[in-house]
């Protein structure tokens, strides 16, 4: 009997963060995500994820519940296995909306390598032969809130830093001044001023910025300006990282060929899931460029998916798994855990190793397709 989609749910769900989540394109009080349950006639059910960002990839939770609609008509009835005929099917739906996309992408693939009995790893032929330590983010406010934010971090255990920027050149030098006095000089910061610098002004800031020791900067110009990255790569101090220009591996291709970035930092959020993703690696492999998987506002349901893709390639180093700490609350049963250092660990159950509480979805805004 052929593995079939007999029914997809489709649900809200707004979780509250325990503090404003502050950057250059502004605040976030709550992670506004979409759950999607993918049912299968074997009995199989398949979960995903996304956390849409409206400055980012233009979606809302709102949007996505309407548009998730529209997917899960075309994929029901559809054999869950066949994932790129799937995925061809979803981008003949609709253009974009890469966020909502990826929470079936990840249901998907939940399904198929649980029908594999496989973790989902290795099921993309990865090893778990690697450690997984995650950075903390520092939200941009004042230099001293966030110095004093970053001190906590490192109390609290963690051994990476990142910090958000993008307000004026002498604020965010102050803050990096303040922060690295805080926490001393061993501790690695990255930065990530998500578009927030005038394109002018970008290589004057990171020049400033050299003395502080920092690892790279993801994004520090507008997206729409990705032509003027080659320059300020070449003569920035600090490592780029493409974020926001980097959305599928079309980008990541582009700015490969343009000589645009060091790094380039995946999001499954970005890119559409994890069959896409997979071709971003494929094309930052043949350019000897190292990767970082990072996330918006996910749970550990969708970290999870995401610490199982970066065991896929030796090529992905870097991880920015960090959100679902800042949540108010945990709905996630399973999957990925965190502990000392802030080293993450993935479940080696059959699938994603994840699913979400019952009771928890049982308040949740739902339709069933």
């Amino acid at each position: 009997m052929n593995l079939i989609i007999e029914k997809i749910d489709i649900y809200q769900s707004p979780i509250k963060l325990k503090e404003p989540f502050i950057i250059s394109l502004g605040p976030m009080h709550y992670a506004q995500n979409v759950i999607i349950a993918i049912h299968t006639n074997q009995g199989i059910t398949g979960f995903g994820e996304c956390s849409p960002f409206m400055t980012i990839n233009g979606e809302s939770m709102e949007t996505c519940f309407v548009v998730a609609q529209y997917l899960a008509q075309v994929l029901k009835g559809k054999n869950p296995e066949d994932i790129e005929a799937c995925t061809q099917a979803m981008d003949k739906t609709i253009y974009g909306n890469s966020s909502i996309k990826s929470a079936f992408d990840m249901a998907l693939y939940d399904i198929s390598s649980q029908k594999a009995g496989l973790p989902l790893y290795k099921f993309l032929g990865g090893h778990n032969q690697k450690e997984m330590q995650i950075d903390y983010t520092v939200s941009l406010t004042n230099p001293e809130k966030m110095a004093a934010d970053a001190k906590t971090i490192v109390d609290n255990g963690f051994e990476i830093v990142k910090v958000k920027l993008g307000h004026s050149k002498d604020q965010d030098v102050e803050s990096i001044k303040k922060i690295r006095e805080a926490i001393g000089p061993k501790i690695p910061i990255r930065l990530d001023a998500n578009q927030g610098w005038k394109t002018d002004e970008a290589l004057d800031i990171l020049k400033a910025l050299t003395p502080y020791k920092i690892q790279h900067c993801e994004e520090p110009i507008p997206r729409w300006d990705y032509m003027e990255l080659a320059e300020i790569r070449r003569f920035s101090p600090i490592p780029i990282m493409a974020d926001e220009t980097c959305c599928d591996h079309h980008d990541a291709k582009r700015l490969i060929a343009l000589n645009a970035c060091d790094l380039i930092n995946i999001k499954l959020s970005k890119s559409g899931g994890i069959f896409k993703a997979l071709k971003i690696v494929k094309h930052a492999k043949a350019a000897k460029m190292k990767i970082q998987v990072g996330g918006f506002l996910e749970t550990r349901l969708g970290f999870t998916a995401s610490a199982h893709f970066s065991l896929s390639s030796d090529n992905i180093v870097y991880y920015d798994f960090d959100t679902p700490l800042m949540m108010e609350e945990d709905p996630v049963e399973g999957g990925i855990k965190y502990s000392k250092n802030g080293v993450v660990t993935i479940p080696e159950t059959p699938g994603l190793g994840a699913t979400i509480k019952p009771e928890f979805l049982s308040e949740l805004k739902k339709i069933t397709v």
